[in-house]
């Protein structure tokens, strides 16, 4: 072999050896003539993120309040734990501009309480009262309407949210030494039943389908003064605003899906990763 022979195999060495690699790094395609059947389609994995549907659920609830009312003139105050919070709601998470799967609106119905507890003045040894009472507890029919801000994962959900209520106060229990017999469990005729005002919080869900557990830190304020503020002196308005503190734990049934697709779209799924692995998805 000459030189000139040499030199030859040298230039075309590398090229065919360059060409034998690129030909062995092509995906080797499916033979198209094969047809795959349903069963060998049905085991095929295919990795998908979680995909949140627009979904509905329904629920009820238990917690308790830490409650106390600001008042003005101020009123030295503590907090006073109520046991009574009870609630049914309804929830409904949709897509915000068809494609935000993070929002919801939520409405219910909710039993609990509110009121006041004055404290005591440690260097006079006196307690603030109000028509003889020093501490008062009222029923409270709650309807909220709530928007909701939720992330969800596989088994795990964190929740906001923020919006209105209305209510009524249906009953008073005053408490205290000096408090009449006749009003002790009576509205007087300055008070106000009709309530409402802002609510809202955050929480985290437990989501084991199709039930989900949901727990609930929220505050909510009161735009409805205890009283009318004149009754007491058309000169000097006196005011008087419930502000809660509200804990509840709950379990919700899922009404529709949460997650997850029609075996038809999971099969289609399985026949793109074989024929189609390098479609865009």
């Amino acid at each position: 072999m000459n030189n000139k022979q040499m030199k030859r195999l040298l230039i075309i060495f590398p090229l065919v050896f360059a060409a034998m690699h690129i030909r062995a790094q092509e995906p080797v395609k499916p033979d198209s003539s094969f047809v795959y059947t349903d069963e060998f389609l049905d085991t095929v994995t295919v990795r998908k993120k979680l995909i949140v549907n627009d979904y509905s659920l329904i629920g009820v609830q238990y917690g308790v309040s830490y409650s106390q009312t600001q008042f003005n003139p101020p009123r030295p105050q503590v907090f006073q734990l109520l046991p009574k919070y009870f609630g049914v709601s309804y929830t409904r998470y949709g897509k915000l501009f068809g494609y935000m799967p993070y929002f919801g609106l939520q409405v219910g119905v909710n039993y609990s309480q509110e009121g006041y507890k004055f404290k005591e003045d440690k260097e006079t040894g006196t307690t603030p009262e109000l028509e003889g009472a020093t501490r008062a507890v009222m029923d409270l029919i709650e309807v909220p309407a709530l928007a909701i801000f939720h992330v969800d994962m596989l088994h795990f959900k964190v929740m906001a949210d923020f919006g209105l209520y209305g209510g009524y106060r249906m009953n008073i229990t005053r408490y205290g030494e000096h408090v009449r017999d006749e009003i002790r469990n009576s509205f007087l005729d300055w008070d106000k039943r009709l309530e409402y005002g802002l609510k809202g919080g955050v929480g985290f869900g437990l989501v084991f389908d199709p039930f989900e557990f949901h727990v609930m830190g929220q505050l909510r304020y009161s735009w409805s003064s205890l009283y009318e503020p004149d009754y007491a002196s058309e000169y000097y308005y006196r005011f008087a605003y419930p502000l809660d503190i509200v804990i509840t734990a709950g379990i919700y049934f899922q009404l529709t899906k949460r997650s997850g697709k029609s075996r038809a779209a999971l099969r289609r799924e399985a026949y793109d990763s074989v024929y189609n692995p390098n479609k865009e998805k």
